[in-house]
């Protein structure tokens, strides 16, 4: 028998009692691990060695895993300062103990790992200290100080903790190994020869003739090969630049602006009174910044008229507080309804004439309580037209007409309250997996409340929708953090296939 050189080697380097690594099989005969997995794939499809695959788990500990190991971990740092100061007894000041710890810029970590790991509690300033803990058996520490003196450490729970808290990290990779079948032996025994083989067609070659005489080695075409990644366009941006098309599409000019901006653009514009639970920190990010000047005097005033004294003869306004101090406040913007107001007023690139059709496809953040369909920053998908004679018809119509290019024909209206669109409606769509309604958006038309204030003087319906809801109802994912976020599925991201 006559095999390549590559494959003699590993024929007579493999053992038809042990398994041998790929790593070992290299080792042994001077060849590249890379070279040493091809000769077996060929010499398995002949049927001489049999290939097998296992997965095997390291852990290293990192930078910071290694500064615990010698510093001590930040809640084990905490108890013993705790107990120097006598909370064994009685609770005593946290600040006193914090500063006792030398936690540096380890507070936070010291203070959720001392409550998750029994050492005490923290309440309302005060720290306690469980007399009967013992932080020399800290089984995470105890771990950490193995992991780096290359010991191995069967707490399966306690690695996935310090996996989670970033101090080590978790590698897998295959392990391939190789054995001498029954016909390996034989051919062994029988005596196996080195063929002269080349792997490629050469100009000097094909010049000389030789190309006829030499035997050329076999590729193997379905064997493994490394995965190249490439970059890619995330999913999600993908989406938002095909809805920008179809708007354009449908007469649409694109809107930009900031994404920290006053209260004033943001929420005053909007007829949203100063004290609505909306605009409190609960909802919204406020910024520790010099307050907002280049705000036109005549339109503040006008905003201000609006909310103190009501539009038109039958106005009441909200007969509720409203300070300049306030609209002044920049805040990250809640929704881009904000660029909508600096437009429509003429603030941007003066002032319009009807009819006019707006949007923006950009990132706004609410202090939302993170769900499969919330996150605290998403992109919204912002959009008004400006003409005579609108009515909730034509709203409706521009919304038939947007989600039909995606392919979401069933929409459902729900008619819904803000307090600067009258009569307003929320949209739902069908989940296509769970069949479940999804509300994709919020639209309306612009109360003269809205309007008057702002110099326009006709009609203007408006809609804010949600990118990533959108993405759901095409794609079928029922959770938007699988998609985007720190918490994404990065194998599902590479795989998705793109739609048109």
């Amino acid at each position: 028998m006559r095999l390549p050189e590559s494959q003699v080697a590993v024929l007579e380097a493999a053992s038809a009692t042990d398994e041998r690594t790929i790593e070992q099989l290299s080792e042994e005969t001077g060849l590249k691990p890379e070279t040493v997995a091809g000769a077996a794939f060929d010499l398995e499809d002949e049927g001489l060695v049999s290939v097998s695959a296992s997965e095997t788990v390291s852990y290293a500990v990192t930078a910071e895993g290694e500064d615990y190991v010698d510093a001590g971990l930040p809640e084990v740092r905490l108890y013993r300062a705790a107990v120097d100061a006598g909370a064994e007894a009685a609770p005593v000041p946290m600040g006193e103990v914090i500063g006792a710890a030398d936690l540096g810029d380890a507070v936070d970590i010291a203070l959720a790992n001392y409550a998750r790991k029994g050492y005490g509690e923290v309440d309302s300033g005060q720290i306690t200290a469980d007399p009967d803990r013992d932080p020399d058996a800290d089984p995470e520490a105890s771990a950490l100080a193995a992991l780096v003196a290359d010991e191995d450490v069967s707490d399966d729970d306690t690695l996935d903790e310090l996996v989670s808290r970033g101090l080590v990290e978790r590698n897998e990779r295959a392990v391939r190994s190789v054995t001498l079948t029954d016909a390996g032996v034989t051919a062994l025994m029988e005596g196996v020869d080195v063929a002269e083989t080349v792997d490629r067609l050469t100009p000097e070659l094909l010049t000389s003739g030789e190309w006829q005489d030499v035997e050329f080695t076999a590729y193997n075409v379905e064997a493994d090969a490394p995965e190249t990644r490439g970059g890619k366009v995330h999913i999600l941006r993908q989406t938002a630049e095909r809805v920008k098309d179809t708007l354009v599409g449908m007469g649409f000019r694109e809107m930009d602006g900031p994404h920290a901006d006053s209260e004033f653009w943001i929420n005053d514009c909007l007829f949203m009174p100063q004290d609505h639970p909306a605009r409190t920190h609960w909802d919204q990010f406020a910024l520790d910044v010099p307050p907002m000047a280049d705000i036109p005097e005549d339109l503040l005033n006008q905003v201000q008229s609006a909310h103190l004294e009501g539009v038109g003869e039958d106005g009441d306004g909200y007969h509720s507080p409203w300070t300049e101090e306030v609209a002044r406040g920049v805040d990250l913007r809640g929704h881009t309804t904000s660029l909508s107001m600096r437009y429509l007023s003429g603030n941007e690139i003066g002032d319009l004439d009807p009819p006019e059709r707006f949007f923006s496809v950009e990132k706004v953040y609410r202090n939302d309580t993170l769900d499969p369909t919330h996150l605290l920053e998403f992109f919204q998908i912002e959009g008004w037209v400006m003409a005579e004679n609108l009515s909730v018809r034509d709203l409706m119509g521009t919304f038939e007409e947007f989600y039909e290019q995606f392919g979401i024909t069933d929409l459902q209206f729900k008619p819904h309250y803000n307090p600067y669109t009258e009569p307003s409606f929320e949209l739902f769509g069908t989940h296509p997996e769970t069949g479940e309604l999804i509300e994709i958006g919020n639209s309306g038309m612009f109360r003269e409340e809205v309007l008057r204030p702002l110099g326009v003087d006709c009609d203007v319906m408006a809609w804010g929708l949600a990118l990533e809801r959108l993405l759901m109802l095409m794609y079928g994912f029922d959770d938007i953090r699988d998609v985007h976020g720190t918490l994404c599925d990065l194998d599902l991201l590479r795989s998705e296939e793109v739609l048109h």
